[in-house]
């Protein structure tokens, strides 16, 4: 089937809930998300609007939610990008200290898994995180909760490594959440010309 790979529209938070209760509920929630599928069935409609505003392709904010979305209109996935700055608000994990991008909301339906859409989300995240104006996004980081070993291989598949830096999990100290990236590619000096 062919998906298109677009960002989320504010008009759509419908969809927006849809998916994000879809993916509260997928067998691997409990260790993919800080959120349980009874949590984002107790928000009210202003709050799914006001995620689906903030990820949309017209947000002034430094986010942006992606989806795969089918001929028939439905979405079968989705991953967000949120910008992170050394002087912004923390928002998950140590502070940056470099500017940066964070994946975040990473879910395929289980009926899409295995077409490569997962990997369409995550280039168009990663490469709307560097296509950022300046500062530039120095690294695109994300975390893993260490009992997810199937996401850990697709991030190491993707390009990312670990970072060898860990968070407990709020919920479960004993549990810990590892830390990957990318470091933005460095730009090699055009050669002189003569």
């Amino acid at each position: 089937m062919d998906y298109v790979i677009r960002p989320v529209r504010a008009e759509e938070w419908p969809l927006v809930k849809d998916i994000r209760l879809a993916a509260l509920q997928d067998p691997v929630a409990p260790v993919a998300f800080l959120e349980t599928y009874e949590q984002g069935m107790a928000q009210p409609d202003s709050f799914w609007q006001g995620r689906a505003a903030g990820g949309a392709e017209d947000s002034d904010e430094e986010k942006r939610q992606f989806v795969a979305e089918a001929p028939d209109g439905s979405w079968a996935g989705t991953i967000s990008v949120l910008v992170e700055r050394p002087d912004g608000d923390l928002r998950f994990g140590e502070p940056a200290k470099v500017d940066q991008a964070h994946v975040v909301g990473v879910f395929v339906r289980p009926e899409a898994r295995g077409a490569g859409l997962a990997e369409q989300l995550f280039q168009a995240g990663v490469d709307w995180a560097w296509s950022l104006g300046e500062p530039r996004i120095r690294r695109v980081r994300l975390y893993v909760h260490e009992n997810n070993p199937r996401a850990a291989a697709f991030y190491r598949r993707f390009g990312f490594t670990p970072t060898g830096e860990t968070l407990s999990m709020p919920d479960d100290p004993n549990a810990l959440e590892l830390e990957y990236e990318i470091v933005r590619p460095a730009v090699m000096p055009m050669a002189p010309t003569s």
